[in-house]
């Protein structure tokens, strides 16, 4: 048994994190700041790809120091769209640095309980790994989420999904290289559904040519039946995605037809992909929270919400669960203050992540449900 409670000579108690995704990164950055000792589960290995490019928000004006620093990091201090792995990769950097923070990769939760003193997880090699409270950030198919929400355990499908497509630029023509100037988010031809054009931050010291990928989204509201053929979705419960390999040459075929006239380069990332096999279908899925807590047990994250990616704002809604998780345990988590920090905490998030999820059914019901 290891008992963070023993082990730790702690003034502010301890924190189980499940999950070191972004989110599990972040938060267990903000525990540490207010002096929380920090264990972190992950059930992956350490070297895990993640190609896709998210939108940060390097501004930093008028917040609190933790915001500051975790706005920092997922940023390198600027406002692009740059790999996951870029941004995770700096997050376990700072992790690693922090004598609070124990990460712990190829570790996977079975399940969690509490009772009135503590709480804890209990791994496939059983193991058992105590704390004062236990926050789920394992994602959108969350164990976490099903002790908390029993009766609402599933992110749900929305009726479309989104192709990804990216190339690195050195693989484009010079004449279609895009310029330093041009935005790194671009909307283009939506009159059947969103299509976006990305220019990824690779490299966090450059934006020079040859540092960056030309990535291109687009969601279709056609794939259901394929999806489902295919077990990527279960009546309305998302599965997995639907890899390049996967991806039958009729459907390929028909993607290509519909990229074929898109401005470039955006064109090319989608016919790159396509021809390579290195496209990516995702089934889009949400989540409307009920409830973020459970007595010392807490989401964040992609396990606490999941909205549509036409709300942009799922990645910085993450940052500020990790930011009022921080705010919260501030007095510490020992006995009795767990509990009071965590239901502030949902008093905090719960209305607003609620209403962010909401914003985007709107367009689901509309294009994924016409």
């Amino acid at each position: 048994m290891n008992d963070l409670v023993e082990n730790k000579n702690n003034q502010n108690g301890t924190a189980v994190i499940v999950g070191a995704s972004l989110s599990g990164l972040m938060t267990g950055i903000a525990l540490a700041q207010e002096g929380l000792y920090v264990t972190i589960l992950e059930k992956v290995g350490e070297n895990r790809i993640g190609g896709s490019g998210l939108r940060v928000n390097g501004g930093t004006i008028g917040r609190s120091k933790t915001e500051k620093l975790l706005k920092n990091l997922v940023s390198n201090g600027k406002s692009t769209v740059q790999l996951w792995s870029t941004i995770e990769s700096r997050l376990r950097a700072e992790a690693k640095k922090d004598n609070k923070i124990t990460l712990r990769y190829d570790t996977r939760v079975v399940n969690v309980n509490q009772d009135d003193e503590s709480v804890w997880a209990l791994t496939d090699q059983g193991e058992t790994i105590h704390g004062d409270l236990l926050i789920g950030a394992d994602g959108h198919n969350s164990q976490v989420r099903k002790y908390i929400a029993p009766h609402k355990p599933n992110a749900t499908y929305a009726g479309y999904m989104g192709w990804i497509a990216s190339m690195s630029e050195n693989d484009l023509p010079k004449h279609l290289l895009p310029s330093t100037h041009k935005p790194a988010v671009e909307m283009f031809d939506s009159y059947d559904g969103f299509k976006f054009g990305s220019i990824i931050e690779k490299k966090d010291d450059s934006a020079d040519s040859g540092s960056r990928r030309i990535g291109c989204t687009w969601y279709d509201n056609r794939q259901s039946a394929l999806l489902r053929r295919l077990g990527c979705v279960e009546g309305m419960v998302v599965r997995h995605s639907l890899n390049g390999a996967d991806i039958p040459e009729s459907t390929l075929k028909e993607l290509a037809n519909r990229a074929a006239n898109w401005p470039e380069p955006w064109r090319s990332a989608a016919l790159h992909g396509i021809e390579t096999h290195t496209l990516i279908g995702i089934p889009i899925k949400e989540y409307v929270p009920d409830r973020l807590v459970k007595g010392r047990i807490a989401l964040v994250g992609d396990a606490a919400h999941v909205p549509a990616p036409v709300t942009a704002s799922g990645f910085n809604e993450s940052l500020q669960d990790a930011v009022a998780l921080g705010k919260c345990v501030e007095k510490g988590v020992h006995g009795q203050l767990a509990l009071q920090a965590l239901a502030k905490y949902e008093s905090l998030r719960l209305d607003k992540v609620r209403e962010m999820v909401q914003s985007g059914q709107f367009y689901s019901y509309s294009f994924g449900r016409p």
